[in-house]
């Protein structure tokens, strides 16, 4: 894509609770260790009531980290509904990586509204969009003993996809710089088991 020179623009979207926040962060520090300039989005949204959190990542010779509709390169979505709500962002070229696990909003809670049906939401985003990839990333975390860490299984399945202009060990150095040191392990444990899945299905 000739990312390296130009702007590089991610936007990230989930509930609150979801690490959105850490996610971000995680990309922008490996950007950082790349020696590529980035800039970084605050994230919006009610994120200690489980409302809806948005933040953005972009690389390169960006000047705003805003993403503009239909400007996201690639658009990380933690909450499928989050990833059709974030079609707006996209274009017929992004690469959307969304979570599998839905989290209700308010509204369905109490009775108001209802849930779409998964299918139905994924056949609504996949033919707007270039790739579109799910990802059952609570299943994997759990499965490598690092349950609380889905979105860093998310952010290995992004960097296993090899799309961006950031290597694993970028990666790998953001987790140290990031993570704290008592709970590292199985974040590097979540971040290797998404990576895994990354590689095989770029």
């Amino acid at each position: 894509m000739g990312k390296e020179t130009g702007a590089f623009r991610i936007f990230f979207t989930g509930v609150g609770g979801q690490g959105t926040l850490l996610a971000t962060r995680l990309v922008g520090e490996a950007a950082l260790e790349a020696g590529i300039p980035v800039l970084m989005s605050e994230v919006h949204g009610m994120a200690q009531r489980g409302g809806v959190v948005e933040s953005s990542v972009a690389l390169g010779s960006a000047t705003s980290p805003m993403i503009a509709d239909g400007e996201a390169d690639i658009v990380m979505a933690f909450e499928p509904l989050e990833a059709a709500r974030a079609l707006t962002k996209c274009n017929p070229k992004t690469v959307v990586v969304t979570g599998t696990t839905p989290i209700p909003p308010f509204a369905v809670i109490i009775g108001q509204a209802l849930y779409p049906d998964l299918d139905s939401l994924y056949a609504t985003v996949e033919p707007q969009v270039g790739s579109f990839i799910r990802v059952d990333a609570d299943a994997l975390a759990r499965s490598v003993g690092a349950q609380r860490s889905s979105n860093v299984v998310m952010i290995g399945v992004l960097a296993g996809l090899g799309i961006l202009p950031l290597s694993k060990t970028c990666f790998e150095q953001a987790l140290k710089l990031i993570i704290p040191q008592r709970l590292l392990e199985p974040n590097q444990r979540a971040f290797e088991a998404g990576y895994r899945l990354g590689s095989e299905r770029s």
